[in-house]
């Protein structure tokens, strides 16, 4: 468990009870079989289930909303690669009626009480300005779960990664408001130090964080860019 996080709220340390063990299937992977037991004996797929949350990975985001206050007094969010729409649920539940949700991402995702979701791809040419223009105001918050689909190679997926975290601060440099915040997933050995050198020159503050909910097998880490120092500086 990574210091400073509330173990009380997480579903791993109130889990109980034999492990369930999947036999193998003629015609499944052993890859598939590992997966399906994994996601068996998972307490946060178990907890997700009995909230009504679409995946997992919304603890993510509880998780590094209560320790960082990202969605505090928000009034407008921007949400990158958002399907299956579990950030965009935690989102609504945690800022006041009215906020503006923007959700995007390739893929097609069910409506969110609250929040406008659209399928486009964000590096598309136009898409930023779209956004932009959508946006009624600057954002006080942009998070950032985009993802390739993994490739089994190491330093590709790490570049492919990395590519889109740097797009993801592109754009929050041009729409965040002023102690605005910027969360971006990255990878462990992803050769980050350009990223956060640059995310130094635009926030206050910037730290890495992996959430109890990330697996602990996981390469996931995010990194976490609070207090947004404003346009007028340059990188050079």
């Amino acid at each position: 468990m990574a210091k400073g996080w509330n173990n009380d709220a997480n579903p791993r340390s109130r889990a109980r009870g034999a492990k369930i063990r999947v036999k193998s299937a003629r015609g499944r992977k052993s890859t598939s079989t590992r997966w399906l037991q994994r996601q068996l004996n998972d307490p946060y797929v178990a907890e997700a289930q009995r909230l009504g949350y679409r995946s997992r990975a919304a603890f993510k985001l509880i998780e590094l909303d209560d320790r960082y206050n990202l969605l505090k007094g928000a009034q407008r969010v921007v949400d990158l690669g958002c399907a299956p729409g579990g950030w965009a649920q935690v989102i609504s539940q945690r800022v006041k009626l009215g906020t503006q949700v923007i959700g995007i991402d390739l893929q097609e995702v069910d409506p969110v009480p609250g929040t406008k979701l659209w399928v486009m791809d964000f590096l598309a040419e136009g898409a930023e300005e779209k956004l932009m223009a959508a946006l009624e105001g600057p954002a006080n918050v942009v998070l950032s779960d985009l993802a390739n689909s993994a490739t089994g190679h190491k330093q590709t997926d790490q570049i492919r990664t990395m590519m889109l975290a740097e797009a993801a601060l592109d754009f929050a440099v041009k729409v965040l408001a002023k102690e605005g915040s910027f969360v971006a997933k990255v990878l462990a050995g992803g050769a980050d130090a350009g990223l956060m050198k640059r995310m130094q020159f635009h926030f206050k503050t910037v730290k890495h964080a992996k959430p109890p909910s990330s697996r602990a097998g996981s390469k996931e880490w995010f990194v976490v860019a609070q207090g947004f120092k404003g346009k007028a500086a340059s990188e050079g």
